[in-house]
């Protein structure tokens, strides 16, 4: 299976990288600057902007792990931008999303950011990051799967190589706590790449 990271050299892109060549999979690593991946992955050195239908379509799966802390707008104008070159595409779109979008109630009405002890200094992001996702829900004819992390996405967390897959709801564990890592985080998206369990949906993952 061939696989594309987008953002490859960031904390969850090398995550999935690694995970995703540990199981054998083909994976070329798509950045802006090629030095950055020193492991022998090959490399397609491009701004997400500058990539075109035909430097993804031949690739079974391209996964966006693209962060944005700059401009959060860029979630929503990279979304559209990878939703247009693989419109009537075969290649599947993964998106590492985050958990700000994840509901808070069973009617689908308040989202995490939405509530009162959400950081304030995350709302852009995750609203930018919500508006991605109703990108992906209002679109035609494109393969994709959103996946939010747990409310705390740990990046120097254990690699348990579990994790719970749920929908769009935040899900706790017996303590109330919404965790997971990063490595863990990596197994489920390459879990997804490998089985297609989610096509076209939002799911979320949690330890």
């Amino acid at each position: 299976m061939k696989v594309a990271i987008l953002g490859a050299n960031g904390k969850a892109g090398s995550a999935i990288l690694k995970e995703a060549k540990k199981r054998g999979l083909e994976v070329t690593a798509i950045v802006r600057d090629a030095a950055k991946i020193t492991d022998g992955t090959p490399v397609i050195e491009k701004d997400v902007y500058g990539l075109t239908t035909d430097d993804v379509k031949g690739f079974d799966v391209l996964v966006s792990a693209l962060g944005f802390w700059g401009d959060v707008n860029e979630f929503t104008g990279s979304t559209q931008h990878l939703i247009d070159i693989l419109t009537g595409q075969k290649t599947r779109l993964l998106v590492v999303g985050g958990a700000g979008s994840l509901f808070v109630n069973p009617e689908h009405t308040v989202r995490l950011s939405e509530t009162p002890d959400f950081p304030e200094a995350f709302k852009p992001l995750a609203t930018a990051m919500g508006k991605g996702l109703d990108l992906l829900k209002g679109s035609k004819d494109i393969n994709w799967t959103y996946i939010s992390p747990a409310a705390e996405f740990d990046a120097e967390g254990a690699a348990t190589g579990k994790y719970v897959a749920a929908g769009e709801e935040l899900e706790t564990d017996k303590e109330g706590k919404s965790y997971i890592s990063y490595a863990d985080y990596a197994v489920a998206m390459v879990d997804e790449i490998e089985k297609n369990v989610h096509p076209n949906q939002r799911f979320s993952v949690h330890q």
